[in-house]
């Protein structure tokens, strides 16, 4: 992930990104960064990367979702302007994130995926 995200212009700013929320440190797997434009200034974004190749894809996502949802709230309070990506190989995404049931989850919870080719390092999809 880390290499697809560099081919992609975004340059490592944190492997992993530690945020301080309260008394509680938390580790997201990336923070990263790119220019925009000179008028628009920096785009930054977190990744937390997830391989969904356990016994139990839903069990998986259950994990996966209930991490992003305090990450995102975490980054709220303490970067605003960063945006969470919750990071899937290609086939969990064709296999599990296009199944209509987990599709509407994870659009009500506005999670944002970032869909990687884990052979040919390279993102294949931004889900906003």
């Amino acid at each position: 992930m880390r290499a697809a995200l560099e081919r992609d212009g975004w340059l490592i700013t944190d492997d992993p990104l530690r945020i301080e929320v309260g008394d509680r440190t938390i580790k997201i797997d990336l923070g990263a960064e790119r220019l925009i434009a000179a008028e628009k200034g920096e785009e930054k974004i977190a990744v937390e990367i997830k391989s969904f190749v356990g016994v139990s894809q839903l069990q998986d996502f259950y994990m996966a979702l209930g991490q992003f949802s305090y990450y995102q709230v975490a980054l709220e309070k303490t970067e605003p302007s960063r945006e969470l990506f919750l990071a899937v190989p290609d086939v969990a995404y064709s296999k599990f994130f296009k199944e209509p049931m987990t599709a509407e989850v994870a659009r009500r919870h506005k999670v944002r995926l970032l869909v990687y080719e884990i052979l040919g390092q390279k993102i294949i999809l931004w889900e906003r």
